[in-house]
């Protein structure tokens, strides 16, 4: 039997052992009740990813209730998680959304031609998932909706691209590289080229689509010129992921730097924002006009 003095001994050695975990579950409670956000489990950062057993569910189409009409499908860039560029208060994918639903106004309030929004609210989508809609819908034409970013405050003005193996300037490879790091998510790629994506790019010179994309991106800076600030009057090209469709007319439409004090603001009025759908929505309607008349 143990002595009166042994079994103090063991009763002191499982109290010092017992107070620390029952400081450290304190803590834990605690923390899980009152802590800052960050300070617990909360800092997790929860991403919806499509179904690996299906794909995600098509948006509404709107306009006339005829299917022989033509169908854009307008993309804002970003959402959800995925901020993109932004100024203060100004998030890109707050005015990709703003404009692409002005756009979408536009054309219906014109009417002959239907229109359908990848997303119509703060949502994060893949950019596969994006050019995967326009395939699905059957869309006629595809337009990714953008406000570049860059280190110089002086940049400025709007650009339109299309997609290449290789970027047409440095800074329409940099502005690609950006663009396409939407589908990482720390440090981890959530979507990766295929076989097939290397053979759309191989073809895009001899690709239907292709100059279907270029006319329309001329277009655009034509209808540009006078409403808004250009960056380049000259459609630009570079490997956008989001671009990446074989048989549907696609363009990148960045409508301005959002990273300079003047871009951002007239991004951010309805003036500026009705000024870009005014000459996107009639850039678009006379290229379905040259479509029908060939």
């Amino acid at each position: 039997m143990l002595s009166q003095r042994g079994m103090s001994r063991h009763l002191l050695l499982a109290l010092v052992l017992a107070i620390p975990v029952t400081i450290a579950a304190a803590l834990f409670a605690l923390d899980r009740t009152f802590g800052l956000p960050g300070s617990g489990y909360d800092y997790v950062l929860h991403i919806d990813l499509p179904q690996a057993d299906g794909e995600i569910g098509l948006p509404e189409i709107q306009g006339p209730p005829d299917a022989s009409r033509p169908l854009v499908v307008l993309d804002p860039g970003h959402g959800g998680h995925d901020p993109g560029a932004g100024t203060g208060a100004i998030s890109e994918k707050g005015v990709t959304l703003r404009i692409a639903r002005a756009i979408r106004a536009r054309l219906l309030d014109a009417g002959g031609v239907r229109v359908a929004l990848t997303r119509d609210e703060d949502r994060y989508l893949m950019l596969a998932e994006r050019s995967n809609i326009a395939r699905r819908l059957k869309a006629d034409l595809f337009v990714s909706i953008h406000a570049d970013s860059a280190e110089s405050k002086d940049a400025s003005g709007a650009s339109v691209y299309v997609l290449s193996d290789k970027g047409s300037s440095q800074t329409a490879a940099r502005i690609a590289k950006r663009e396409n790091q939407s589908d990482v998510v720390n440090g981890v790629q959530l979507s990766s080229e295929t076989d097939v994506v290397s053979t759309i790019l191989l073809d895009l010179s001899q690709s239907e689509a292709q100059a279907g994309s270029v006319e329309l991106a001329q277009l655009i800076l034509r209808e540009l010129r006078g409403k808004t600030r250009l960056h380049t009057d000259r459609v630009q090209s570079a490997a956008f992921a989001v671009l990446k469709s074989p048989d549907v007319p696609s363009v990148l439409f960045e409508t301005g730097y959002i990273s300079n004090r003047g871009d951002a603001a007239f991004l951010a009025s309805e003036e500026g924002r009705e000024a870009i759908a005014q000459a996107a929505s009639q850039a678009i309607r006379v290229f379905f006009a040259r479509q029908a008349g060939a």
